[in-house]
């Protein structure tokens, strides 16, 4: 030191390495030892020079990061402070100027960003990652209205945008964080902002695309790829994109669209830690931007189009509400805890459907509070039954009317919700259960109910009758009454007929009359014998009268009889096939087919398949489908009318019929067709010789007993229907095709390759179900046993034989094999298994496939494929069954003879001796896995190549193992990985004791002072 406030600059470099010191007197002694200098020149190239000992070091060691730190606040202490608006105010614009070009002519600032800008094109990936991190630092440590020289930025711009298209992860990180304030949003050809939607788009390392979101600047152009990166395959980048979302972008610079989108795939995903951001930061800071308004977050959603996305929105945000705080915030409902049907709207309704059903959630902790929101059984029944029958039915004229037609669908979706809250209702009262009951089946079986609604009401309906028999009789029930209703029948009256009993009535009660004046005349004459006589004739008179009033009264009275008139439109049939269908997927799978269902089967059921309208079709598919599930006879009856739908009629009928013969497979399995084959031919199907010759065989336990053409026609019109262009029937087919496999139904190795094929062929690209199901199938499939492990293996070559012989016109074409065979061998791997096997002695799936691709290289050693076998062989696990293993090192002698081509021999080569040396080879493993690891270990094992020779290069498979050569990691393989570019990977077989590990940690800090010492005493 010259002075107690002074320091040199080799000291500061020196005390700067430890993280103790403070930074803030280092920086102040050394700046004002510069300060007193008069040529600054000196300063410059002393500081340069040791600041080139921390550039050369790539990895973040301590010691450097504090050095870097250092020399970051040293160089922006030169910058002028930030002046308050006070100090601005009475500046003038000269003087600001000139503080200005001041600040920016700073001789150390101009050095500094010079040497940097020279050092970002070094040939060592250390300095450039350096030179990017202390351009980034400076720039970040500016004040927020500083200002540079216009050439300088221009330089630091170019600079920077090379540098984003570096080899190294780090330094295009780096990079990227230092053009964080070069980024101007408002002009729409930025080269800033257009280089951080390349990256986005492109790099293929995650760190990278994370930085660049971290700072990149929301414009209409930059949102829609930062949405895109919500749907990134890393987790840490899903998770920042939505935290961004959340901190820079306003709810209404968001599309309906896009914010149901972001709930709908946040609330959705894989990972625990995107949904929790979801829940605790995207959509707090949505309800922070409208007040707390749950009500308008969901008029912001378009909750009609999207229920289940906005409940499954309410219900986490209800989760980060406390309970106390629930009922305050619930929508506004009258003294019988109901909402006023004039102030019913979609938001409000579907807010009171979550509210409850979170409540109802809780269990008994909820239902004092559901008592607060919900009224009795009994009300709620009235309530809803009122407001069913006030939804409108349109007429065609009404039916024109866009707002008429908008009327009745928002008064049915209330509706629908209305329905869902009888599940949280108390039904446990006998008065209020039989209410809610007669309200649900009057409703089913009045005309005027939407036929949207059917199928919600049979649902709640059904659950609140648990017995089976019960819900048949019910439900059938109520299609009578809907397909045959009770109508009067009045009958018309005859004119003449009453006319002429009227005159019979007159006449009757003349001559009533003349017997009466004649009787008294003689019981006033005294001749009682007459007297009797006559009495006898009025007596049957006025039974003759009384006959007439009472056919007169028949004849005046309308006579209305109950008469019970079959229907048969499709509404109609429509609506009680739907009900049809709730019932047979409510009930029991043991529960058999009763008389009550045989009688709906035969009247309903069956003569619908034949309508001429497609929906009613439809529907009685589904119900045949869902019945003949009860039923096995009933399944063999009818399963060749479902396989001729399947291939007949209109695609939605086909997928319907196509699900049927898929769950009664899964159910039944292919003994079903034994029967079935005998009486009847199989479905024609208009297969070609190579399909016909499949070996798609059903699973070995069945084959005794199904016909194998019966069987086989199936699976070839399974098997035609993954060609299909329709995409749902295609999907359908793959999946019903993955469910019979998974379960054991079918065992084909070349069904399997077919599928793999269709995964992977282009075609199928934009079919996200298709991809999804098949994609987590393979996993499962393969993981379940070593069964499944050996159909996967035998299906390996078949898969690689039609991708090499794909023509080039076809899609296939373009797939890339080497990543089909990396799926393969990961698919057959030991360790893959849920329950691996704890034999280590035990043949492995790989020995198999190894054994097999050399056979297939032997057949043709100058087959173009003969490179891709070779570098799978490398990458299998063999076991340690020395039989094993003295065989495929006889195949790999032969094939060393034969094969020319030089790249395979190489492959070969080294797999024999891996052969022949595997334990030697996991003893020198072993050793070297406790030698203590150097620093820049690239750089060394490049100058010395004795070393780099032991020492694999990143992106090759290690030397052998004791189960053979393991194929690395993607995160190992990939050069792109960040943050370890130099860190050598030990392959170690035993694992090092928590003494030696420390000790190696030791070793591996770096101290830059014996550096700078050394350098001082050789100068």
């Amino acid at each position: 030191m010259t002075a107690d406030n002074e320091i040199d600059i080799k000291e500061a470099f020196q005390r700067a390495q430890k993280g103790h010191n403070n930074k803030a007197k280092l920086v102040a002694s050394l700046k004002s030892r510069y300060n007193k200098l008069e040529d600054k020149s000196l300063f410059h190239e002393e500081f340069a020079h040791y600041l080139k000992y921390a550039m050369i070091v790539y990895k973040r060691e301590p010691a450097v990061e504090n050095v870097i730190e250092f020399v970051a606040r040293f160089a922006s202490s030169f910058q002028s402070p930030p002046k308050t608006n006070e100090e601005g105010e009475q500046q003038q614009e000269e003087e600001e100027e000139e503080d200005d070009d001041a600040e920016d002519d700073h001789p150390f600032l101009s050095f500094i960003f010079n040497f940097l800008l020279e050092s970002h094109k070094a040939n060592s990936h250390a300095v450039r990652f350096r030179a990017c991190q202390l351009i980034n630092k400076l720039l970040g440590s500016m004040a927020e209205n500083a200002q540079i020289d216009d050439d300088l930025f221009d330089r630091i711009h170019q600079a920077m945008l090379v540098r984003v298209t570096d080899k190294f992860p780090n330094v295009r990180i780096q990079a990227a964080l230092a053009m964080t304030r070069l980024q101007q949003p408002t002009d729409p050809d930025c080269p800033t902002i257009n280089a951080f939607m390349l990256i986005l788009e492109n790099d293929t390392n995650a760190e990278v695309r994370r930085a660049v979101l971290s700072c990149i600047a929301m414009s209409p152009r930059t949102l829609l790829k930062v949405l895109k990166r919500t749907r990134d395959i890393k987790e840490n980048v899903r998770k920042l994109a939505y935290q961004v979302l959340a901190d820079k972008v306003h709810i209404k610079a968001l599309s309906i669209a896009q914010r149901v989108s972001l709930l709908q795939q946040g609330l959705h995903d894989t990972s625990e830690a995107v949904r929790e951001v979801v829940c605790s930061r995207l959509l707090p800071a949505w309800l922070l931007r409208l007040d707390g308004n749950i009500i308008e977050l969901l008029h912001r959603l378009d909750v009609e189009n999207c229920a289940e996305t906005a409940l499954e929105t309410l219900k986490a945000i209800f989760k980060n509400i406390p309970t106390e705080e629930l009922l305050q915030n619930q929508v506004e409902l009258d003294n019988r805890r109901l909402i006023p049907k004039d102030s019913l709207t979609c938001e409000n309704v579907l807010y009171w459907r979550a509210l409850c059903e979170f409540i109802r959630s809780k269990g008994d902790d909820g239902d004092e509070m559901l008592e607060q929101v919900l009224p009795d059984a009994a009300t709620y029944a009235d309530y809803l039954c009122g407001y069913l029958k006030a939804v409108p039915v349109l007429s065609e004229e009404q039916r024109a009317d866009f707002n008429q037609v908008e009327l009745v669908m928002t008064k049915e979706f209330i509706s629908q919700h209305l329905i869902h809250l009888i599940g949280c209702l108390d039904t446990n009262e006998e008065g209020g259960r039989k209410r809610v009951l007669a309200v649900l089946q009057d409703m089913l079986a009045l005309p005027q109910t939407p036929s949207s609604l059917v199928f919600l009401l049979t649902e709640k309906l059904l659950n609140l009758i648990s017995d089976d028999h019960r819900r048949i009789q019910t439900v059938a029930e109520i299609i009578s009454d809907v397909r045959e209703p009770i109508t009067g029948a009045s009958q018309p009256v005859d004119e003449n007929e009453r006319r002429r009993q009227q005159v019979q009535l007159a006449e009757v009660k003349v001559r009533i009359l003349e017997a009466k004046q004649t009787l008294e005349d003689c019981i006033s004459a005294q001749e009682f014998s007459q007297a009797a006589e006559l009495k006898n004739s009025i007596t049957d008179l006025e039974n003759r009268r009384n006959q007439i009033l009472q056919d007169i009264a028949e004849s005046n009275q309308v006579a209305d009889k109950e008469v019970r008139t079959e229907k048969n439109d499709p509404d109609t049939l429509l609506r009680c096939l739907t009900m049809c269908a709730e019932l047979l997927k409510q009930m029991n799978i043991k529960t058999r087919i009763g008389p009550t269902t045989s009688a709906l089967m035969s009247s309903l059921i069956l003569p619908s398949i034949a309508s001429a309208h497609p929906a009613v079709r439809n529907m009685a598919v589904v119900c045949l489908g869902t019945c003949a599930l009860h039923s096995k006879e009933l399944a063999k009856t009818h399963m060749v009318l479902l396989l001729q739908i399947a291939q007949l009629d209109e695609v939605k009928i086909r997928i319907s019929a196509l699900r049927d013969i898929i769950d009664l497979l899964l159910l039944f399995g292919f003994q079903l067709l034994s029967e079935t084959a005998a009486t009847e031919a199989a479905p024609p199907s208009q297969s070609s010789p190579e399909n016909q010759d499949d070996d798609m065989a059903v699973a070995t336990d069945e084959k005794a007993d199904v016909p194998e053409d019966t069987a086989q026609s199936i699976l070839v019109m399974l098997s035609e229907f993954l060609d299909s262009e329709v995409s749902d029937l295609r999907t359908e087919t793959a999946e019903g095709l993955a469910k019979l496999m998974y379960t054991g139904r079918i065992s084909s190795a070349k069904m399997l390759s077919r599928l793999v094929l269709l995964w992977y062929n282009p075609v199928t690209e934009d079919d996200i179900r298709l991809r999804h199901c098949l994609g987590v199938f393979f996993q499962l499939y393969a993981r379940e046993s070593r069964a499944h492990q050996e159909v996967v293996e035998e299906s390996f070559l078949l898969t690689v034989r039609t991708l090499m012989n794909a023509p080039a016109t076809s899609p296939l074409a373009e797939v890339d094999i080497n990543n089909v065979v990396e799926l393969f061998v990961e698919l057959t791997r030991p360790g893959a298994l849920i329950k691996p096997s704890t034999n280590t002695e035990e043949v492995c799936v790989h020995d198999y496939m190894a054994v097999r691709i050399c056979g297939e290289m032997l057949k043709d050693p100058t087959a173009p494929e003969v490179r891709l076998y070779a570098k799978t062989l490398s990458n299998l696990e063999l076991s340690r069954d020395e039989t094993v293993r003295e065989d495929l090192q006889t195949l790999l002698q032969q094939l060393v003879q034969v094969v020319k081509d030089r790249v395979c021999l190489r492959a070969l080569e080294k797999m024999i001796y891996q052969l022949a040396d595997s334990k030697e080879q996991a003893e020198l493993l072993s050793t070297t896995a406790l030698q203590p690891l150097d620093v820049n270990a690239d750089e060394a094992a490049a100058d010395d190549p004795s070393k780099s020779a032991k020492r694999p290069k990143r992106g090759q498979r290690k030397a052998c193992t004791a189960k053979g050569g393991r194929k690395p990691s993607r995160r190992a393989e990939s050069s792109e990985e960040s943050d370890g570019e130099n860190v050598p990977e030990s392959a170690s077989m035993v694992r090092p004791s928590r003494r030696a590990k420390t000790a190696a940690l030791e070793k591996t800090k770096l101290d830059l002072n014996p550096l700078i010492n050394q350098e001082a005493n050789v100068s």
